[in-house]
């Protein structure tokens, strides 16, 4: 089983072995946390319109990849296996259409002993997958790119902004 906590300033999910590691998180202060990432799913032009339009077959793509992001956000522990369940005290996943592209941006705040990076980054990353999942019947050729966080707020290391 694994070795010794590593020392600081290290990979904090490797023990000396090298083994892969949930870290304890048990002796850190609790404390408010936010986390906000952003992402762009580019399209045809057609694509984007008829989508602010409401008028794809499958239904409301904003409203649907919002609910998504929002489902994502709180199960990231589910798709990331080091990160911690947190204690989530709220997500806000933005969607507007402009141009030829949908931006996303998702605000995720807990009060806990880890950051909330990792469920703003899967909230982001699942509504762009659903507006892509929506709409490729009509336009295969989309692209999601520029997924990313741009501010995390609180802890020891305190508030990082792109």
């Amino acid at each position: 089983m694994g070795g010794k906590t590593p020392k600081p300033g290290t990979l904090t999910h490797f023990d000396d072995a090298g083994n892969a590691r949930m870290v304890d998180v048990g002796a850190k202060p609790e404390t408010e946390r936010v986390g906000i990432a952003s992402g762009t799913v580019t399209m045809l032009p057609a694509t984007a319109k008829a989508i602010a339009a409401g008028a794809i077959g499958k239904g409301d793509v904003l409203g649907v990849a919002r609910l998504a992001g929002i489902q994502a956000a709180k199960r990231t522990p589910d798709w990331i296996p080091l990160c911690h369940p947190l204690r989530i005290t709220g997500i806000d996943v933005d969607l507007r259409v402009a141009g030829n592209s949908v931006h996303i941006t998702a605000t995720v705040k807990a009060f806990d002993r880890s950051g909330v990076e990792m469920e703003a980054l899967a909230a982001v990353s699942a509504a762009a997958l659903t507006v892509y999942d929506m709409c490729k019947a009509i336009d295969r050729g989309m692209v999601i790119s520029e997924i990313r966080l741009d501010e995390k707020r609180g802890g020891k290391s305190g508030t990082w902004k792109r």
